[in-house]
């Protein structure tokens, strides 16, 4: 453990002292929580956490070290770190380096030494909030001063921050299968469950227009996850709503989720501390199966809004809280999970919603 002190403060009031690791500095953003024994390097790279500062629950994160191949997107996206155990040395002889060296390199900020499970515990109680980490200022009323400053998850649009800025393709060219694809914050590990069912996608910014869209003449169109509040996202649910109009395949996953919800009329809620991990039990309905998931959302859809939807029905619920996990549309070849399919950390149960999507774009 370093010998250089650093602070925790929470927007309740709550102050932790342990150790720096990573950059030294200071960092602020949404704290949550990761319930994930692996995968660590995926869950940092993963846009959808862009704004926050995880805790990962787990006791040692970094033993296995960090390659460069185990990432969801460019750079590591979490705004901060809190570990119980961060560790330099690993035991991976194919890892490239170490999760510290790693975590300077990417700029993160992070505090180890920590009583996660307490943490974890205060969180689950008192609900997502505001931190600031701190390496090189342990002056507490300062630094409750920076805190108050930083706005609330709630409301805040940021998918068009993490957004590709360029269109770009991937998979067979010549494939009878092409998907135009919106870019919220998209996981690498998506577009590759598509590309390894012979899907030519086309990767398109967040806030392009329909038309855009359609010139590529997609078989089938789809919403990919992303970070913040999707009540701001105006832009996304007017495009969506142009996409239902036509008729073809649609399928969203989390942020894409909640904004195919909005754009048939069904509000969304800021959950009271969200779900993020890899063993959340959900139940297909259609079926009557379970499935173990991997979820990171902090925003959900209004459960009684969906039971009263004439058009809109149920596919999916978390047995944990019985919240609404998947929908899909009655008159029109459009469904959405809230959870990660993909699975990259975790268990790979969920994996048939993309051949469940190819067989709606071919039989449509």
């Amino acid at each position: 453990m370093s010998a250089q002190p650093a602070i925790l403060v929470l927007a309740d009031g709550h102050v932790f002292h342990g150790q720096a690791f990573g950059k030294i500095g200071t960092t602020t953003g949404e704290i949550c929580f990761n319930t994930g024994m692996t995968g660590y390097q995926e869950v940092f790279t993963d846009p959808s956490y862009t704004g926050q500062v995880i805790i990962m629950n787990n006791v040692h994160i970094g033993n296995y070290g960090v390659k460069d191949s185990d990432v969801e997107s460019k750079s590591v996206k979490i705004h901060g770190l809190i570990g119980r155990n961060l560790e330099e040395k690993y035991s991976r002889a194919q890892a490239d380096g170490n999760l510290n060296e790693y975590l300077i390199a990417n700029n993160i900020v992070s505090i180890e030494g920590l009583d996660t499970r307490a943490l974890v515990t205060h969180v689950r109680q008192s609900g997502a909030m505001n931190c600031i980490i701190s390496s090189d200022n342990l002056d507490v009323a300062d630094l409750q001063k920076q805190l108050a400053a930083v706005p609330s998850m709630d409301g805040l649009e940021l998918a068009s921050t993490v957004s590709t800025t360029k269109v770009y393709e991937l998979g067979d060219v010549n494939s009878s299968i092409k998907v135009s694809v919106l870019d919220f914050g998209v996981k690498q590990n998506i577009l590759q469950c598509l590309i390894d069912r012979g899907v030519h996608v086309r990767v398109h910014p967040a806030k392009t227009d329909f038309a855009t869209l359609k010139a590529f003449n997609p078989t089938g169109y789809f919403l990919s996850n992303g970070p913040g509040d999707p009540a701001p996202m105006d832009y996304a649910v007017a495009t969506i709503k142009q996409i239902l109009a036509e008729k073809k395949p649609l399928f969203g996953i989390c942020l894409g989720h909640q904004l195919l919800a909005r754009a048939n009329d069904i509000p969304t809620f800021k959950m009271h501390h969200g779900h993020r991990g890899l063993n959340h039990p959900v139940k297909n309905v259609i079926t009557g199966r379970s499935e173990i998931t991997t979820q990171n959302h902090g925003f959900g859809v209004d459960p009684d809004a969906v039971r009263k939807h004439a058009n809109v029905e149920i596919s999916h619920v978390n047995l944990n809280d019985d919240s609404i996990e998947g929908i899909r549309l009655k008159d029109r070849p459009a469904f959405s999970v809230q959870y990660h399919p993909e699975a990259t950390p975790g268990p790979h149960d969920s994996r048939y919603l993309f051949d469940d999507f190819v067989s709606l774009m071919k039989s449509n």
